[in-house]
């Protein structure tokens, strides 16, 4: 966010948190991009203040209470409050417990990999309206054609980029694979050490797609321990994931630091991941 949106947007979570009798005399930036996460301390809780135009907190707020009830390893909602969406300022704001890093911080191949079947299992349980992964792949696809938006992204890098998201998305839809809600997102970035074991965070992404596509996200070795995966399937779904956060770091509005950099670097390890996977080369 910008700095004048920041100071807005932690003024605002403290004000919700002292309303609802919550001591916050102060807040620490946890992340920062399109949402802010923040440790408002003494009460020592995590509040995430999105604009309210985003309009996805209830969604994440539902979802994270029926995994929660399945037994899933997701991270908890505030039990001190009312689990609900607080809008104030032009800001939704929620609450969520805050948990203490736990050693080690690494993470084995093995515990992420039977952290995320659980979170699957508990996840095909569930009747849950979610967008299908698809759509994300359509918004990267829009992205990449509209020029206002991605200004400096080069012609033969720009083709790069429709072409992949175009072909793979055909593909993995042609495989017919089993589909059943997912995290959308579960790279180690939203996966939590914690005293009470491995939790994900961070559900505004799910989505509906085959389980690869979560797998996608994991480092490669989570992936060959995870039970009864296509790992052709898998394969193009790195590759599609890999064309899909690239073009997020184009888009004129990222705000990821150094994004642009790591966008140049994806685009090689994209034409290099095609010429091994015998999609060939582009530009």
């Amino acid at each position: 966010m910008e700095t004048s949106e920041a100071r807005r947007a932690v003024a605002a979570a403290l004000s919700t948190a002292s309303s609802l009798g919550l001591r916050a005399d102060d807040a620490r930036v946890l992340h920062d991009s399109n949402k802010l996460t923040l440790r408002l301390l003494p009460c020592d809780v995590l509040a995430r203040v999105a604009p309210a135009a985003h309009r996805v907190a209830q969604f994440e707020v539902d979802l994270a209470q029926r995994l929660a009830e399945a037994g899933c390893p997701v991270a908890a909602l505030e039990p001190r409050v009312e689990p609900r969406v607080h809008e104030r300022d032009g800001y939704e704001i929620t609450l969520w417990t805050y948990y203490e890093t736990a050693t080690p911080r690494e993470i084995s191949p093995a515990d992420y990999a039977t952290a995320l079947q659980l979170l699957h299992t508990g996840m095909r349980e569930l009747a849950f309206a979610a967008p299908h992964f698809t759509d994300r792949v359509e918004q990267a696809q829009q992205l990449v054609a509209n020029r206002d938006r991605t200004p400096v992204l080069a012609d033969a890098d720009r083709e790069l980029l429709g072409d992949t998201l175009r072909s793979l998305r055909r593909a993995i839809g042609e495989r017919g694979a089993p589909e059943q809600l997912l995290h959308g997102e579960p790279h180690p970035g939203n996966l939590l050490t914690t005293r009470n074991g491995l939790l994900f965070i961070d559900l505004e992404t799910c989505c509906r797609g085959p389980v690869e596509f979560d797998l996608a996200h994991a480092p490669e070795e989570v992936g060959e321990l995870y039970p009864g995966v296509d790992q052709g399937l898998l394969r193009e779904c790195r590759i599609l994931v890999l064309a899909m956060i690239t073009t997020w770091r184009w888009d004129r509005d990222d705000q990821l630091p150094d994004g642009r950099r790591l966008a140049g670097e994806w685009l090689g390890q994209i034409r290099a991941a095609l010429e091994r996977n015998g999609q060939g080369s582009h530009g």
